[in-house]
């Protein structure tokens, strides 16, 4: 577990996508009364759980989009009192959990304090949520953008400079294609360059610690059709 401020936290595990491995990452903030909001659940391990309970009382589960999702069983079980929110789709995607709401363009009231969010609009398939940690101002993202370096495995770094992508902040052409209202999308990603951030948390690949910012526009230049200023 690695803490980039004093309320919150970053812990990864191993995860294969088309064959690659890419990891993934639970994002874990603690918001006002030591209570804990988990983003993007990993897989459940005793170690984990434990460091997780030494840090708050997990009191939101958190599924950003209708792909980051598979261990919410697991979390569920182990924190029965604990409220899950889910992105837009994931209520029929996953029946067998217990949900207590769907995530839209505004905060729920137990995080709105010190944390935003913004829906991203004409991205059906993933229907991702976006999120903004002002006290660090952290923008907390899933699949919005990879972040693919040194320290992936020699096949998965070959993939990224073959996608011309590797050692920076951007989409896959994958995220792209699946944009299907590209207006709607834009109209979402600016509402995101409101918030006054620098650091960029992906769930798969490197953080960007300083500027995340400049990156993710420089990654989103065609959704603009021109350089924009970040």
């Amino acid at each position: 577990m690695r803490q980039l401020h004093p309320d919150l936290w970053i812990t990864d595990s191993p995860l294969r996508f088309l064959g690659l491995e890419v990891g993934a990452r639970m994002t874990i903030v603690r918001l006002p009364n030591s209570e804990l909001l988990l983003h993007s659940p990993i897989a459940a391990t005793e170690d984990l759980m434990r460091a997780v309970k030494a840090l708050g009382t997990v009191t939101f589960l958190v599924a950003p989009n209708k792909l980051h999702h598979l261990f919410l069983g697991e979390w569920q079980r182990a924190f029965p009192e604990a409220s899950t929110y889910v992105a837009p789709g994931l209520d029929t995607k996953r029946a067998d959990l217990t949900i207590t709401g769907i995530l839209g363009d505004e905060p729920e009231s137990g995080w709105k304090e010190v944390v935003d969010q913004v829906l991203m609009g004409g991205f059906p398939f993933v229907n991702e949520v976006v999120f903004f940690h002002r006290p660090s101002a952290t923008l907390i993202a899933t699949d919005l953008a990879f972040n693919i370096s040194a320290s992936s495995p020699p096949m998965t770094r070959l993939a990224f400079h073959l996608a011309g992508i590797y050692g920076r902040l951007a989409p896959t052409l994958l995220e792209r294609l699946l944009v299907r209202d590209r207006t709607v999308f834009r109209q979402s990603f600016e509402r995101i360059l409101v918030w006054p951030f620098e650091r960029v948390v992906v769930s798969h690949g490197n953080v960007s610690e300083e500027g995340g910012r400049e990156e993710l526009v420089r990654g989103y230049s065609w959704l603009f059709g021109q350089p924009r200023t970040p």
